[in-house]
C-alpha cells in the first residue's frame, strides 16, 4: 500500500515537472485516443529510467489514454488549472497551455477559466498565467492594424463595436460579454482618445461598478475629482450614486473589465458628454 501511495505522489508530482514538454505522439484506440509521450525516456532514460517509464507509460500511456472516461480536452483544463493554483509559470505550463489548444480550448474559453482560477487560486497567479497564455493564443489574431496589434497585448477579445451604446460614447468602443453566469462581466475597448459620457449608476443599496485595467493605457475620474490612471492590473471601485466617466488616453488604445456589482433599484443614468475641454486637461 505504502509502495502505491508512492507512486500516485511522484505520478502527482509529473504534471508540474518540465521532462513532459516533448514529443507526444496521440494514435487512435478502441476505447479513445492513445497517448504516446518519450519526453522521460529522452531525457531521463539513462538517469532515472524508472521515473522515465511512470512518465511516459503510466501518466501518459495510460491515465491520458483513458479518454473515454474523461476527454483529453478536459484533461487540459484540469492540469493547467492545478498547476496555475501551485504558482508554476514555466515550460511545462507553457507545454500544457499549447495542448489545452490543440485540445479546443479556445482563446475566450481560456481567459474565462483563468479569471475563474483567480478567485481561487490567487490574483497574482493568475496574472502571471496570462503573459504565458497571451504568447500561445497570439496567433488567433490577424491582421496588422493598430486594433489587431492591441488585442495581441491582451488575451480577452476585443469583441463586436458596441452599437447599443454608440450614443453614449465620443470615439468607437467594443464590447465583448466574457461571462454572464455567476459573476457577470464584460471587457470593454476603447480606440485612442475615445471616452464615455458622465454617468451615474444609481442604486437604493449597494450597487455600483468595479473596473480593472487590461492593456493600454485609460483614464477614470468622478465629477470634482482629479482623474485616475487605468493601466492594467488597476482595480477601480466606483461608488452608487457618484458622477463619473472613464476612457482611453489620447496616444493609447484601452480595455478595462466592468463588474456590475449588485443592488437594490439599480439604474444607469447616462448624462452629458465629457467635452474637449475636460478631456485636454488630462
Amino acid at each position: 500500500m505504502k509502495g502505491i501511495t508512492i507512486i500516485l505522489l511522484i505520478i502527482l508530482a509529473m504534471t508540474s515537472n518540465p521532462i513532459m514538454a516533448q514529443q507526444k505522439i496521440v494514435q487512435p484506440l478502441a476505447r479513445g485516443t492513445k497517448v504516446t509521450q518519450t519526453a522521460g525516456r529522452d531525457q531521463l532514460g539513462d538517469f532515472a529510467p524508472e521515473f522515465a517509464r511512470l512518465n511516459d507509460d503510466i501518466l501518459f500511456g495510460e491515465v491520458c489514454s483513458r479518454n473515454d472516461l474523461l476527454s483529453l480536452r478536459d484533461r487540459s483544463l484540469v492540469t493547467i488549472t492545478s498547476l496555475i493554483s501551485q504558482g508554476i509559470t514555466d515550460n511545462s505550463l507553457t507545454y500544457h497551455l499549447q495542448e489545452a489548444k490543440e485540445n479546443g480550448i479556445t482563446r475566450t474559453e481560456i481567459a474565462e477559466i483563468l479569471t475563474h482560477v483567480s478567485f481561487y487560486a490567487g490574483w497574482p497567479k493568475a496574472w502571471a498565467a496570462f503573459r504565458l497564455v497571451k504568447e500561445v493564443w497570439n496567433d488567433d489574431i490577424t491582421g496588422d492594424d493598430a486594433k489587431a496589434e492591441f488585442a495581441r497585448s491582451m488575451i480577452f477579445p476585443i469583441g463586436e463595436p458596441n452599437v447599443a451604446y454608440a450614443q453614449y460614447f465620443i470615439g468607437n468602443s467594443y464590447l465583448a460579454q466574457i461571462s454572464d453566469s455567476q459573476v457577470p462581466f464584460a471587457n470593454v475597448t476603447f480606440e485612442p482618445g475615445c471616452r464615455n459620457n458622465w454617468h451615474i449608476h444609481k442604486a437604493d443599496k449597494g450597487g455600483g461598478q468595479m473596473l480593472i485595467g487590461v492593456a493600454g493605457r485609460g483614464w477614470y475620474q468622478e465629477e470634482g475629482k482629479p482623474a485616475i490612471e487605468i493601466l492594467p492590473g488597476t482595480v477601480i471601485h466606483i461608488p452608487a450614486n457618484v458622477k463619473h466617466w472613464h476612457g482611453a488616453a489620447k496616444d493609447s488604445w484601452f480595455a478595462h473589465l466592468a463588474f456590475s456589482v449588485p443592488g437594490e433599484n439599480t439604474e444607469n443614468i447616462w448624462l452629458e458628454p465629457v467635452t474637449d475641454e475636460e478631456y485636454d486637461e488630462l
